[in-house]
């Protein structure tokens, strides 16, 4: 086996390259250095008389050159072959000489893979005196020094912690006597041959500015980091001779130090030695071979060997061999380096050489399934593109700009025959345009998005609509209690599109509190309807494109949200709702509000104009629907084209009614609890609305009950186990799916119809030559989605049934009721209302009036009180406190509680009417008479952190000054409202049902509205009506007399 090894070997070393002219230099630069002739010549020689083997893949050499980086570097191998070279020309590479004649030697530091013996390995300095030195032992013959590794990681600091131990130690008597400069360094090193010194130029350079630089590709220079390698120094090329052991520094720059010469014993020395040893050996050959399967760059290590030892037999030499061969980590390589034993040196050689050919093994696997990848994806490409050739030679398939053009036309076909002749003449001509742009163009994208939006818009297509008012009046009722105004607005455009025919589009705006079912009542609409729904948002939309749309110059521009609508919903006439109209942002991209007025203008919306499209659109068959909380800030323009509907809060028993019919049903399926687990008294509902949820609107209310609901299904799922959950939960799975499924095929089915719908309309020669076979086709279609949707009905309504089942089936015995009390404090905690009503009974200069907010109504107290008397006409001042003041004949007046300025200017109003008033009804010499000329007036709302403002509190403040002047309570249980003039005109107000409701939940009897509010009260329903004593007044005479001229 070793001679077969040994004849490989060499028939490697003379397929050695001869064509290989330079050696590079190792390091970060790429100088060269010259083969000698004779070099030249015996590689010529050795590559004529070559066996013609050859080298494994490309990618296995590569491989090979990642693993051995110290011999993949062509420069590496370029040093190798010149070493060859000059020992094959003689008189180069000699002995090392006895041993005793180089007890001390120059040391080279390795910072990486230590040098075995017998291995030539290239090695970069940049120390200039080791260099110079080395320079002047080769000029003197021939020059040896001594390799040594140095120490990483843990070594390294325990070397250094051992030193500086010894060193702090014997400071005082020599610092010098036991620590050693070459401490950082390995012990067992390389005694090592100089061949050839290379030095390498540096190109680097210091600037004006203290910066390095180096020349780049285009002649000029660029900076580099200070760490970067530009050049200097020089490359040893070290051929390994044997073992050294240092035992102290002789020299420090450049070091010496002094060594102990390990010679190996050679193969006579070691033949007594069992056959351990020698099968050994021969295992490490056997190994070889098999990693020159593997890795064929490993070859070039054996032919150096064979060149230089050509001994196989020598156990010492091939453990070398072995460990050089291998890509372990320097550890690994040092532990080898360190022992002395040749047996020992051979079994751990052996172990590092079986894992270097599983490596070999592995990374061969690796590259073969990298290979055939690319090559099946190659060859998969080569086969489509040359199946493409032949199906577009045959008239098969087109290409790729033809089969887009024929999608859009298909795409546009179900529109064609009812678009505009604007849309079809814009279609055409950028259909034309794509046929004629490169697909690399980016004008080629552009033009697809465009044709892709202006596909898929429904051009003149509706949906079938419902108009049967009792039908719209059961859905309309089905999804919200009262809300009677939206009702029967949507029921006469339903009647009005019954007699004409067809429905026209139209602006509905509801305006009311939050939580009243404004944008519910939306959706319910487009079910009443059987319309598609959209809905977007414009609060604080701030940018006219999200309403226009972006023009097509703009990267990523896009439609506006009415174009997206219609593309989503595939019907011209949907239901839109516009939310938060009356949030409407502006910034510097322009005003949305002004957009809108296009948009929702029905004279304007039939000819829409989008920023993108730019072709006009009809938006006159869309039903917009805009909700606001206030319509103060929607600009008039705007307002002016909308029919506004007022949505007012709701009353206890209107509450009562929507919790029991809609949410508490609603909140018991989100929270899994079945219709007989769990109820809430009436007495608890009570509680919940009054001391609770005082708001205008319901969602508060909804919130508290899915709080308690949530708390009570803790309670049941803790009685019941996860058992019954399971069950409940994979019955809600089923039903889910099968909801999802019937809602699919509804989907479906309505495409097939609007497909059928396009077929029948077809009128040219194509359709008419096979009419039948088109319209049976798509006929049967239809009628297999509508068996299959009736199908899917009833497994939805079975699942439905399934999931009532498994709730009865796991429902508990004893039902859970949330009483009123501690009961309910328990679920909801303490109610953060108590009551509206500060006073029992309203002391004189206080009096209860009636406020609208965008919460809904409220009652407040307005309180009045004289705060000291002044002397002779005395200096009033304005009031102080941010309050207005009101003077005359000494009087003055002060106001607090954060009012604004439309409250502050009805304050000074009402002092001054109150003045003349007291002075015309007092009687002469009376003390009311001279008791505005005599004291100062405090006025005040309560709840001063809440800002307070509106035209309607001119009554109750003239009301509290005469009270406070005659000393007369005002009649008990009664408020009032309205606004007052100088001459004691009483003004109508707004928000009559907030107010009465806002009256009836504070528990009063009896309401003073102004003469102009009469007919506004009696629109109000009688359950809100009831109870109530209503009295209309015109002057304040009348105020007077119903509120303070009566008998206690």
């Amino acid at each position: 086996m070793s001679s077969q090894l040994r004849q490989a070997a060499r028939a490697v070393a003379r397929c050695a390259s001869a064509s290989q002219r330079r050696a590079p230099v190792p390091g970060h630069t790429d100088s060269f250095v010259p083969f000698s002739g004779a070099t030249r010549r015996g590689l010529a020689s050795d590559a004529h008389v070559a066996s013609g083997a050859r080298s494994k893949t490309s990618d296995a050499r590569s491989d090979g050159r990642r693993r051995f980086p110290w011999l993949a570097n062509k420069r590496a191998r370029g040093f190798a072959s010149a070493a060859e070279g000059e020992t094959a020309g003689g008189g180069v590479l000699v002995t090392s000489g006895h041993p005793s004649s180089h007890p001390q030697v120059l040391v080279v530091p390795l910072n990486r893979r230590p040098l075995m013996p017998g291995v030539i390995m290239p090695v970069r300095v940049t120390d200039e005196r080791l260099i110079a030195e080395v320079e002047e032992m080769k000029q003197r013959g021939q020059a040896y020094v001594g390799t040594f590794l140095r120490r990483r990681g843990d070594s390294a600091a325990a070397a250094a912690s051992t030193s500086s131990d010894s060193d702090d130690a014997n400071r005082s008597d020599d610092a010098n006597v036991n620590w050693d400069p070459s401490d950082d360094m390995h012990d067992m090193g390389t005694f090592a041959q100089v061949q050839s010194v290379i030095r390498i130029p540096d190109i680097g350079e210091t600037d004006e500015d203290g910066d390095k630089t180096m020349p780049d590709s285009g002649g000029g220079k660029k900076k580099v980091a200070d760490d970067e390698d530009t050049g200097g120094g020089a490359t040893l090329l070290l051929l390994g001779h044997r073992r050294l052991r240092k035992t102290h520094t002789v020299r420090q720059d450049p070091m010496v130090v002094r060594v102990e010469h390990l010679p190996d014993k050679n193969a006579v020395d070691l033949k007594d030695d069992d056959d351990i040893l020698k099968a050994t050996a021969n295992e490490v050959v056997a190994t070889i071979k098999d990693l020159l399967k593997v890795n064929p760059l490993a070859k070039e290590t054996l032919q150096y060997f064979a060149q230089r030892f050509q001994d196989f037999q020598d156990p010492a030499k091939l453990a070398d061999l072995a460990a050089s061969m291998c890509s372990a980590d320097d550890h690994a390589l040092q532990e080898i380096l360190d022992t002395v034993d040749v047996r020992e040196r051979l079994s751990a050689a052996l172990v590092l050489l079986k894992k270097e050919v599983e490596l070999g093994k592995l990374q061969a696997d690796i590259g073969r399934r990298v290979e055939e990848k690319i090559s099946g994806d190659q060859r998969r490409y080569f086969l489509m593109e040359q199946l493409k050739s032949i199906k577009k030679e045959l008239g098969m398939e087109r290409d790729d700009k033809t089969a887009l053009a024929e999608k859009f036309m298909d795409k546009f076909a179900p529109f064609r025959d009812r678009a505009p002749a604007h849309a079809v003449k814009t279609i055409e001509e950028e259909l034309q345009k794509l046929a004629g742009l490169e697909p690399s163009s980016s004008e080629f994208n552009v033009t697809r998005n465009y044709l892709e939006w202006l596909t898929s818009i429904p051009w003149g297509h509706s949906s079938e609509e419902r108009l049967d008012i009792e039908q719209a009046r059961e859905v309309l009722d089905a999804d919200h209690y009262g809300l009677d105004d939206v009702k029967e607005r949507i029921l006469e455009f339903i009647a009005v599109g019954q007699l004409r025919g067809t429905t026209q589009g139209k602006i509905i705006t509801m305006v009311g509190p939050p939580g009243v079912g404004k944008t519910s009542i939306g959706q319910s609409i487009a079910r009443a309807l059987d319309r598609k729904f959209f809905r977007f948002s414009v609060g604080g939309l701030s940018d006219v494109a999200e309403i226009k749309g972006h023009r097509r110059t703009y990267v990523g521009a896009m439609p506006g949200k009415l174009v997206q609508c219609l593309k989503t919903t595939g019907v011209n006439n949907p239901v839109v709702l516009i939310d938060e109209v009356d949030k409407l942002g502006r910034g510097y991209q322009g005003d949305p509000a002004s957009a809108l007025l296009e948009l929702l203008d029905p004279e304007q919306n039939g000819s829409f104009l989008d920023h993108y499209l730019d072709v006009p659109v009809d938006l006159s068959k869309v039903l917009f629907v805009c909700t606001a909380n206030v319509l103060d800030t929607i600009p008039g323009p705007l307002l002016d084209r909308m029919e506004v509907v007022r949505l007012s809060g709701y009353i206890a028993d209107e509450k009562r009614a929507i919790a029991r019919t809609y949410l508490e049903k609603t909140a018991k399926e989100r929270s899994g609890i079945g219709d007989g687990e769990a109820t809430v008294s009436d007495g608890a509902m009570d509680a919940l609305i009054e001391d609770y949820c005082r708001e205008a609107g319901v969602r508060n209310l909804q919130k508290h009950l899915e709080k308690i609901y949530r708390k009570v299904a803790l309670k049941l799922a803790k009685a019941k186990g996860p058992e019954a959950s399971k069950k409940v939960g994979d019955a809600r799975a089923r039903c889910a799916e099968a909801e999802k499924a019937a809602e699919t095929l509804e989907e479906e089915l309505r495409k097939a119809r609007l497909a059928e719908s396009h077929a029948k309309r077809k009128t040219n020669a194509a359709a008419a030559a096979k009419p039948d076979h088109r319209e049976k086709k798509k006929e049967k279609s239809a009628e297999t989605l509508e068996a299959e949707l009736a199908v899917a009905q009833a497994a939805a309504a079975a699942a439905r049934d399934e999931v009532r089942a498994a709730l009865d089936s796991t429902a508990v015995r004893d039902q859970v009721v949330v009483t009123a009390g501690d009961d309910l404090v328990e679920y909801v905690g303490q109610p953060p209302f108590q009551t509206d009503r500060i006073y029992d009974t309203t002391p004189p200069g206080v009096v209860t009036g009636l406020a609208w907010t965008s919460m809904g109504g409220s009652t407040l107290y307005i309180e009045c009180t004289a705060i000291h008397r002044n002397q002779g006409d005395g200096d009033g001042g304005d009031g102080g406190d941010g309050g207005g003041a009101s003077r005359a004949h000494g009087g003055t007046l002060k106001t607090t509680g954060q009012l604004g300025d439309v409250m502050r200017e009805s304050s000074s109003i009402a002092h001054t009417f109150a003045r003349r008033f007291v002075a015309e009804k007092a009687a002469e010499g009376s003390e009311a008479r001279d008791f505005f000329d005599a004291n100062a007036l405090h006025l005040h709302v309560p709840a001063g952190s809440t800002p307070k403002d509106g035209p309607s509190a001119g009554c109750t403040m003239v009301t509290a000054m005469v009270s406070l002047a005659t000393g007369k309570a005002v009649r008990p249980n009664l408020a009032m409202t309205g606004e007052v003039t100088l001459t004691g005109i009483v003004m109508p107000i707004g928000g009559v049902k907030e107010k009465t409701i806002a009256a009836r939940r504070s528990g009063v009897t009896t309401i003073l509205f102004p003469e102009g509010n009469r007919k506004d009260f009696a629109e109000l329903s009688d359950d809100v009506k009831e109870g109530l004593e209503v009295h209309f007044v015109r002057t304040y005479d009348d105020v007077y007399k119903h509120a303070l001229d009566w008998e206690e």
